[in-house]
Order: structure tokens, then C-alpha cells, then sequence
């Protein structure tokens, strides 16, 4: 497959994918004899991988280091402590994210208890007074 193939069919520029690649973060994409990238499906699943880890919030530098490691012989229990420490970063985002939905819910609850009542009161004090002005 081509760049424009791969970047059309997982929905990322190709120049994101090249800067992926020059950086590390996708292993060296084959290349056809005249040195246009020749994408197999092997590389689409590092593509997919990376995009499905990176629209998750997974950091670059650990990416990196996961794909370096995966290529070197021994390397399983570090690749499982990245994605580890991965995890529990985003567990941890996920936790605060919570948190801040609760307070939002409950900022919505005191509109639809408080703030909408006390409008409509206003609104009703604005057309008795407006109908007591003679003009």
C-alpha cells in the first residue's frame, strides 16, 4: 500500500506517519526498489497500534521505547511495565476526568434546582412590573 493508501484507510496525514517513522515510533517501513514506502500489512498494524495507543493518551517517549524494546530478544517483562505504567497514568486521568464530571453533574444539578426557578421568578417579577408602567 502506498502513504496516501494507509493515511486515507486509518485516517492520518502522512506526514504523521512519516514523522512517526523518522522519530521511532513505527519501525522502518519497507521500501520499494525505488524507495517509495511499500506498506505491508505488518506495518499497518504498527500503524494501527500507534494511533489506537496515541488517541488513548499513551505518551510518545513510551511508545518508543515499547517498539525498541519489542525488537530486542528478553524484553517482555519491560515492554509489560510500560505498558503498565501506561495504563495507570491514564487509570489516573480517567480518575480525575471522573471527578470532574461529578462536580459538573452536580453544577448542572443546582441550575435545574436553583439558578432555572429563580430566572422564571425573575422573568414573572419583570412582566408584572413592565405591565404597571403606563407610557
Amino acid at each position: 500500500m502506498t502513504i496516501k493508501e494507509v493515511s486515507e484507510k486509518y485516517d492520518i496525514s502522512a506526514d504523521t506517519i512519516r514523522y512517526y517513522e523518522r522519530i521511532g515510533l513505527l519501525p522502518p517501513i519497507p521500501r520499494k526498489s525505488n524507495g517509495i514506502r511499500d506498506f505491508d500489512e505488518v506495518s499497518c498494524n504498527w500503524i494501527e497500534f500507534v494511533k489506537c495507543m496515541r488517541s488513548a493518551g499513551v505518551e510518545i517517549e513510551a511508545l518508543i521505547d515499547y517498539i525498541k524494546l519489542f525488537y530486542q530478544e528478553g524484553t517482555a517483562e519491560a515492554r509489560k511495565e510500560i505498558l503498565k505504567e501506561q495504563r495507570d497514568r491514564l487509570q489516573k486521568k480517567i480518575d480525575v476526568m471522573n471527578l470532574v464530571i461529578e462536580r459538573l453533574n452536580k453544577k448542572v444539578d443546582r441550575y435545574e434546582e436553583i439558578i432555572i426557578p429563580a430566572e422564571k421568578k425573575l422573568k414573572e417579577q419583570t412582566i408584572k412590573t413592565n405591565d404597571n408602567i403606563d407610557c
